[in-house]
């Protein structure tokens, strides 16, 4: 056998490893980045499910409260004063619109968070109002009309912090 069969030999065996070695590192690249596009693809799924669920509880717990609102107004108007379940049904809507409102600055982008938060500084100054009217002691032009009215504009923010809430999800429409 002369010098050039062994090289070749050599070569063939060495090209044949070779070849084995770099299919084997590509098929590892290839599964490393199909593990990634499959975490941030679960990421990604979970992020949303996340969002939904907060965006739900949100818009819930801001028509609760505003209709806990409303109801208090009414409760002002008809009887003057507001029994301790009153005020505590109110105090409970207030707190669990806090939460959710807490829970969404934490998921929520800024397009989001930004008409959520004008309807949480509407509904804040409406629940002050309130019980200024209820201890008697209201701000000079504060009426049950004024902050009733206050009251109702409320829930045009509602369908805006909705609609922007939707589009986030990706919602057709966003209404």
């Amino acid at each position: 056998m002369d010098l050039s069969s062994v090289m070749i030999a050599v070569a063939g065996v060495a090209g044949t490893l070779g070849g084995s070695l770099l299919t084997q590192r590509r098929a590892e690249r290839a599964r490393r980045r199909e593990i990634r596009f499959v975490r941030e693809h679960d990421e990604a799924r979970e992020n949303l499910a996340l969002r939904r669920t907060s965006y739900a509880e949100l818009n819930r717990d801001a028509r609760q409260f505003t209709t806990a609102l409303n109801r208090h107004l009414h409760v002002l108007r008809e009887r003057g004063t507001a029994t301790d379940a009153d005020k505590t049904a109110l105090d409970e809507a207030k707190a669990a619109f806090r939460d959710r409102y807490s829970e969404a600055q934490m998921v929520a982008p800024e397009g989001v968070l930004s008409h959520a938060g004008a309807a949480n500084h509407a509904l804040s100054h409406v629940y002050r109002q309130v019980k200024r009217l209820e201890r008697g002691e209201p701000e000079p032009g504060e009426t049950l009309d004024s902050v009733s009215r206050d009251q109702h504009d409320i829930w045009d923010l509602l369908g805006t912090m909705r609609t922007a809430m939707r589009r986030d999800l990706g919602i057709a429409g966003g209404d």
